[in-house]
């Protein structure tokens, strides 16, 4: 029965998730993470000479930070009781998975696209991609919300859980804190080419196994979602490369086989065009119902890692004698 109580917090978690998503009026860590970012960098900025051996020192000092606190919680309520620690366990679980936020927000955009509110979906989309949006039209407002989905698959659900495989809401946490600074410093431009390089590179290390995991994941699950595996498989093994990052295309790949639509493409940043190659057939065009369709596999892959990243926890347990 022991070996149970380490796998409740993540298919919990989980659960809980789906069921009531992030509450947007309570305290969050990920916010707290930022907060952290954000004064790091000013601390760097202001007594370091050398940005590049100061974005060690804060993608390293953010690092222990968001891993020591939460282990210490979780150590002193599983002392005091196995219900306490698992209950605070699947909190911080849940609050790593990002799954319901990622379907509400970008339904969000397929509610308004399909209504004809081309400015209600591109405020939409606006808040859930970094790219610029004003430039977009219908088409490439949807095509943006099915790329984050495919994205955020591996980078907002699947690896969180499978750092929990390995570590529980700690790996997670860990797993997160990285993940964010990437997302807030990481950027390749004059501001942040040296400061968020190392963030950025243990971001593209940590996500490596999960982004690959998750595309065969998808690949595997998408005739499940009513969705072609096939050619999900076949897409994904052809233009799993063809992105900058070394795993945003893997996830983007298998769902653009999956859904028979060619993502990516030249995109506006910070009002610099960067040019980028095509990923997927240029098969159909891409509707709005396409977002529900991605929504739809990155449930089913999750569902998958789930299982996954349960078994590994008790796996990692046993493994070490802790169980």
């Amino acid at each position: 029965m022991r070996i149970f109580i380490p796998v409740i917090p993540i298919i919990a978690g989980f659960i809980l998730d789906a069921l009531v998503g992030d509450p947007h009026s309570l305290p969050h860590p990920i916010r707290a993470v930022g907060r952290l970012i954000s004064a790091m960098e000013g601390f760097v900025r202001k007594h370091f000479r050398d940005l590049k051996k100061g974005g060690v020192f804060l993608g390293a000092a953010v690092s222990v930070i968001c891993t020591a606190v939460p282990l210490i919680l979780l150590l002193v309520l599983y002392r005091i009781s196995l219900i306490a620690g698992a209950a605070a366990e699947t909190v911080l679980c849940c609050y790593m998975i990002a799954a319901r936020d990622l379907r509400d927000e970008s339904m969000k955009v397929c509610r308004a696209a399909k209504a004809g509110d081309i400015e209600g979906a591109r405020k939409a989309v606006s808040m859930i991609v970094g790219r610029d949006t004003a430039v977009l039209d219908e088409k490439g407002i949807i095509k943006a919300a099915v790329e984050t989905v495919a994205e955020n698959t591996s980078d907002g659900v699947t690896a969180p859980l499978f750092y929990m495989g390995l570590g529980g809401a700690v790996g997670a946490m860990f797993y997160k804190a990285v993940n964010t600074m990437d997302s807030m410093i990481g950027y390749r431009n004059e501001k942040y080419g040296d400061i968020g390089w190392f963030a950025a590179k243990l971001d593209d290390v940590l996500n490596y196994i999960p982004s690959r995991l998750t595309a065969l994941i998808m690949t595997l699950t998408a005739p499940l979602a009513g969705l072609d595996g096939r050619n999900s498989f076949r897409i994904w093994r052809r233009d799993r490369r063809n992105h900058a990052s070394p795993n945003s295309a893997q996830t983007e790949s298998a769902c653009a086989g999956a859904l028979h639509v060619r993502l990516a493409g030249d995109a506006w940043y910070f009002g610099e065009l960067h040019r980028k190659p095509y990923i997927g057939d240029d098969d159909r065009p891409v509707e709005a119902e396409d977002i529900r369709r991605a929504n739809r596999l990155m449930y089913v892959s999750a569902a998958v890692m789930v299982i996954i990243a349960a078994v590994m926890r008790a796996a990692v347990l046993l493994q070490t004698g802790s169980l």
